[in-house]
């Protein structure tokens, strides 16, 4: 992670906001969330700003949630943020950032959804939505949505890690989930939208449910597999079935292998920024850990499910 030279404060987004968007200007700011690729802050009661700070291509990802979330919100059945506003770069703050609304509930990871059958169907209802083809112009994913194979080197670095760091209960269970679903057919479906990157910090709860999906950075074109880890990533023990039998339409084998695949790699990459955040490392986050955990655990006792 590079953050930006420029530091967040409430009194620069203001200013922007008082060059381009005079009648947002008033409203109080307070800091929300700093993500992987961008600062969260909420703008009055029903808003959020979204800047990028930590990395280069936040910019992009942003400017992609700004063309396309408006025409796919209204097609799904839980809030996500939708863009208002695209703020362009100024002297004071060089980067584009964009004003969204705001969804309320917790993130998933301080916040697991605790009721099975309803966070199932609620996460089916959405994903069944989301996963309509895609136009031919739709964005590429940064190295998902695609070939399951594509990610064998960084399953090898994340492998590694892990065990080296005595992170893993059996290391060669892990290996034989992740060679099964690199074995399995391939998709062989037009591609459809996917959310990319459906982990824990990025759903959110209330009541034990899911109630909002946020970030859409990594917004692609693909294999739905990469969405269908979720149910071994996000729900409570006992809800894949469930989830499985509401989606639409129904996953065959092949893509439930690849979906694994996807969902202990997933798995791993979580457990390494939970260690990290644990250790007080820079870019950690330590409530990352314990559901990535629980993830791996669901993965390696449900082997074929």
């Amino acid at each position: 992670m590079a953050h930006t030279e420029t530091e967040i404060t409430a009194a620069l987004i203001k200013e922007p906001l008082r060059d381009q968007h005079p009648d947002l200007a008033d409203l109080p700011v307070r800091l929300g969330a700093r993500g992987w690729d961008n600062q969260l802050w909420r703008l009055g009661g029903d808003l959020a700003v979204r800047l990028p700070w930590a990395t280069q291509s936040a910019d992009a990802l942003l400017r992609k949630e700004h063309t396309w979330l408006p025409s796919l919100a209204p097609h799904l059945p839980l809030p996500i943020p939708v863009p208002q506003r695209l703020t362009e770069p100024s002297e004071r703050f060089p980067r584009p950032w964009i004003v969204t609304t705001w969804v309320r509930g917790e993130p998933a990871d301080r916040a697991p959804a605790t009721r099975p059958a309803e966070s199932a169907e609620a996460l089916a209802a959405f994903l069944t939505a989301l996963h309509r083809p895609a136009p031919h112009d739709a964005p590429l994913g940064r190295g998902r949505g695609g070939p399951l194979s594509d990610s064998a080197e960084s399953f090898a670095e994340h492998l590694a890690s892990a065990t080296e760091l005595g992170l893993l209960p059996d290391a060669e269970a892990v290996r034989a989930v992740w060679e099964d679903a690199v074995a399995a057919p391939a998709w062989t479906g037009p591609p459809v939208w996917l959310h990319g990157d459906l982990h824990p910090a990025n759903v959110l709860t209330a009541d034990g449910t899911f109630c909002g999906v946020i970030d859409f950075g990594d917004l692609c074109a693909g294999d739905p597999a990469l969405d269908l880890a979720a149910a071994w990533i996000l729900l409570p023990d006992g809800a894949a079935d469930r989830f499985h039998d509401t989606y639409r339409p129904a996953p065959d084998p092949a893509t439930l292998r690849r979906a694994r695949g996807w969902a202990l790699l997933r798995a791993l990459a979580c457990i390494l920024i939970g260690e990290a955040g644990a250790q007080g490392r820079p870019g950690g986050k330590p409530t990352w850990g314990p559901p990535a955990h629980r993830a791996l655990r669901r993965l390696l006792t449900t082997a074929g499910c």
